[in-house]
Order: C-alpha cells, then sequence, then structure tokens
C-alpha cells in the first residue's frame, strides 16, 4: 500500500466521519458523538501515517524531502493541521459539535487534493527556491494558522446559524440545545482567531528570513507576501476592534468567516489567479 492509498482512505473516512456529526446535530445521542470522533481520530492516524509514507517515498526516489513542496501536498497537510487542531480543542474543551462545522473542511480538502485534475499528485524534485532549511519552519507556522482560522470560520458559521432569528412557532430546533452557548462560541472563536494570528505572523517571519536567503530579499511584493500582509492587517483590525470597541456576537462571527475567505485566496487563489515568485506551486 502507497500513500495515494491511505490518503485516499483518509478523504472517505473524513466523509464518513462528517455524515456522523450531521447526524448528531440531529439525533441526541453522545454514542454517535462518540463514534464520530473514532472514525475521525482513526482517519487523522492513517493521514499521518499517508504523510510519513510519502516523505519515505520521495527519498526512496532519491528526492529526499519533506511532502510539503506542492499544492497537492500542502492541501493535505492543510487537512491534517485542521483536525490535528480541532481534535485538541475537543479533548481541551470537551465538546464534539463543533466536528460538525469543521470536520468537513478537512474532508473537502482532501476532496479536492485527491479528486482535482488542476494539481499533480507527483513527487517531484525541488525548485532551487524550496532547497532550504526554513521550507519546514514556513509552511508548519503558517498552516497552523491557516488551520486555525479555518476552525474559527466553522465555529463562526456555528454561532451565525445558532443565533439565526427563529419564528415565535414552531418553537427552535431541538439540535440548536445541542450547541455549545453563544457566549461559549464566541470566546472561542476569539482565542482561536488569536492563536492563528500568532502562528501567521511566525509564518511571515519565517517566509521573509527565507526569501533573504533564497532572492536576497526579505520583502519583494510579492502576491503572496502582498496578501498574506492583507490577510494579516485583517485579523489584526479584527483583534483590535473586539479590544477598544467591544466588538462581539455576530459582527465578530461574520468576520472569522469573511477573513477565512482572506486566508483561502492568500494560499490557493493566489497561486492559480496572480503570478509571482509563488506561483510554482499551482504547477507542481
Amino acid at each position: 500500500m502507497d500513500s495515494s492509498q491511505l490518503l485516499g482512505i483518509t478523504t472517505f473516512t473524513y466523509l464518513f466521519s462528517t455524515l456522523l456529526y450531521a447526524f448528531l446535530l440531529v439525533f441526541k445521542t453522545e454514542r454517535l458523538g462518540a463514534i464520530a470522533t473514532f472514525f475521525t481520530v482513526a482517519a487523522f492516524f492513517i493521514q499521518t501515517a499517508g504523510i510519513g509514507l510519502r516523505w519515505v517515498e520521495s527519498y526512496q526516489m532519491g528526492i529526499g524531502h519533506a511532502p510539503l513542496t506542492n499544492m497537492y501536498e500542502s492541501v493535505v497537510f492543510f487537512a491534517w493541521t485542521i483536525i490535528a487542531f480541532y481534535l485538541a480543542i475537543e479533548w481541551i474543551y470537551k465538546t464534539r459539535m463543533i466536528g460538525a462545522f469543521a470536520v468537513p473542511l478537512a474532508f473537502l480538502a482532501m476532496a479536492y487534493a485527491s479528486f482535482s485534475s488542476n494539481i499533480s499528485k507527483g513527487i517531484s524534485p525541488l525548485v532551487p527556491a524550496l532547497q532550504s532549511n526554513w521550507l519546514i519552519a514556513h509552511v508548519i507556522t503558517c498552516f497552523v494558522g491557516y488551520a486555525a482560522f479555518a476552525v474559527a470560520a466553522a465555529m463562526g458559521i456555528m454561532y451565525l446559524w445558532k443565533s439565526r432569528p427563529q419564528p415565535p412557532s414552531p418553537p427552535s430546533p431541538a439540535q440548536h440545545s445541542r450547541l455549545p452557548s453563544l457566549f461559549f462560541i464566541e470566546d472561542l472563536i476569539h482565542k482561536t482567531m488569536i492563536f492563528g494570528f500568532i502562528w501567521l505572523s511566525m509564518g511571515i517571519i519565517t517566509g521573509a528570513v527565507w526569501a533573504n536567503s533564497a532572492w536576497g530579499t526579505y520583502w519583494s511584493w510579492d502576491p503572496k507576501e502582498t496578501w498574506s500582509l492583507i490577510t494579516w492587517f485583517f485579523y489584526a483590525i479584527t483583534l483590535h476592534a473586539r479590544y477598544t470597541r467591544g466588538w462581539t456576537g455576530r459582527r465578530i462571527a461574520f468576520l472569522a468567516v469573511f477573513g477565512f475567505l482572506c486566508v483561502l485566496f492568500t494560499y490557493y487563489g493566489v497561486n492559480f489567479l496572480l503570478s509571482g515568485l509563488h506561483s510554482y506551486g499551482s504547477s507542481s
């Protein structure tokens, strides 16, 4: 069994977990939640094995690099970080309902990686710009931040769904009572955005150091760099407004969702829609 098969199994297991979490929204069955978590954890370990095996396969081909260097590998790693972050939240806060909104994001990422014809799934040698010890540090810091923003957006959707106006009759759907309180969700969105902001900041710093070693300049206003800075400022302004203006509730939930759209464009859209020093990601 090779890495592609393991990652394919991961995709369908995340789909199954997504369906289980969706059923958990409807049916008040704690056992169903435990089963959903079990399959999510199982898929996470299968994906970890797949990423590790792909790393080994690169060495067997005489290339020998971390599986973080092209669009396919980065999307797989993005899904992995989303699940890792979500499972950490579930373990710390003892709530499974966030999985109904977060796990689908990992499934969609894996489905794109597995079935898209726009990206190559092969293992290829590193381009000169990627041959640096800063590769792993930069990619990991960025994607931990991206994953935090993804989960924050998932919780933002949860908040907006639960807080939407309800007609006086019939009574609110039973699944609303399954969700955490609005105060809990909003507070966790805030903490998650702070966590993501810190890691994105480290990602920009490591990227600047890497850029200096690769291209002789810390900052070149490449489209990826520019949009990373735009995303950084967006979350900086959002967090600042919460402290100074008291922005909470649905406003912060909307901003969490919109901020993740900025992240997606920074990560994915720039590679395919704008040309620059990072354009190799769209064809490798």
